[in-house]
């Protein structure tokens, strides 16, 4: 009976120390190759951070003046030229890339903030008596700044994308709440295709108010986070709210990530199989009875190029390509 008992035993024991070895001889990726995104920052500046449709072009970019010590870094007094726009108002003035502004007419400036708003609230152009400082020589030179024509194109952001997790598109929406706190969310302004969102019965015009009971910030912040904090094709619950017309309707809903699948590529059993298959580069390898100094069946297959080999001796390839020497007409 005892007998009997190990062979019972034995047996499931076995079946499972063969699927382990199956399974550590089996391995996957992605079926297809993903592509990387660059996230956006919270705050975005379409127009290089130069005032479009008003104000005065002074043809340069500035900042903070700081030392050019790497040990002891400070602000010192002044503005320093970062760039100047050829044949703008600065180069015509003398000014040059690295030069420190120290005063403009008469009142010292230490923040190039001030620049600006001195070039915004200017409703007409002017000219400014500067003083500036290149190296350690200090001039004065006449700076004619220009009005900036009201013909140039405002970029105006529609949505932020999220391409990949949820391929969709979001604005920052918030809602005012009575005798509370605004609420903020992603309003869901575009739908891209295979998004996982419309087999949820998640649709344009709602608001995504939270991600796993974490509320969301605003469209950046719910792209950055399905990009960062979660893995593709992982499940997220989703508050959302939905206008129907006669109030605002709160939903939770499952989202599944959209998923590029899973695909084996490599199947390792001793010397009797080797199969091995790869996206970046795109190749495929596959042996047959592995016997170290030769194999008696092999395949490669990377990019066009195929080659077959029987039992190390024989060898057949196709796709290679070919050098031909073009002749000019």
């Amino acid at each position: 009976m005892s007998v009997r008992l190990s062979v019972l035993l034995a047996r499931p024991a076995a079946l499972l120390c063969l699927g382990l070895a199956l399974a550590s001889c089996i391995s996957s990726e992605p079926r297809m190759l993903v592509p990387s995104i660059t996230l956006s920052p919270e705050t975005v500046s379409l127009s290089n951070a130069e005032a479009v449709g008003a104000g005065l072009n002074f043809g340069m970019t500035t900042g903070l003046n700081e030392s050019d010590s790497l040990t002891n870094i400070a602000i010192l007094p002044g503005i320093r030229v970062r760039s100047v726009t050829p044949n703008g108002a600065a180069e015509l003035a003398g000014i040059q890339a690295g030069d420190v502004i120290l005063e403009i007419d008469g009142r010292e400036i230490n923040h190039p903030d001030l620049l600006e708003a001195l070039a915004q609230q200017t409703g007409s152009a002017a000219s400014f008596l500067m003083h500036v400082r290149r190296n350690t020589t200090v001039f004065e030179t006449t700076l004619n700044a220009r009005m900036i024509s009201d013909a140039r194109a405002v970029p105006v952001e529609l949505y932020r994308a999220d391409p990949i997790a949820t391929r969709a598109g979001y604005s920052t929406e918030v809602f005012d709440t009575a005798g509370a706190a605004p609420v903020s969310g992603a309003r869901i302004v575009r739908l891209f295709p295979q998004s996982p969102l419309s087999a949820a019965d998640v649709r344009v015009g709602d608001t995504v108010l939270a991600i796993d009971g974490l509320p969301v910030q605003s469209a950046q912040d719910l792209v950055s986070r399905v990009n960062t904090a979660y893995e593709l094709g992982d499940t997220v619950r989703l508050s959302i709210a939905r206008d129907n017309g006669m109030q605002m309707q709160t939903l939770d809903k499952s989202i599944e990530l959209w998923s590029p699948g899973r695909r084996i590529n490599r199947i390792a059993l001793g010397p009797l199989l080797q199969y091995e298959t790869n996206l970046n580069p795109q190749q495929t390898r596959l042996s047959i009875l592995d016997l170290w100094l030769f194999s008696v069946f092999s395949y490669q297959h990377a990019e066009g190029e195929k080659e077959y080999s029987f039992l190390g001796l024989f060898r057949v390839t196709s796709g290679y390509g070919e050098l031909l020497e073009e002749t000019q007409p």
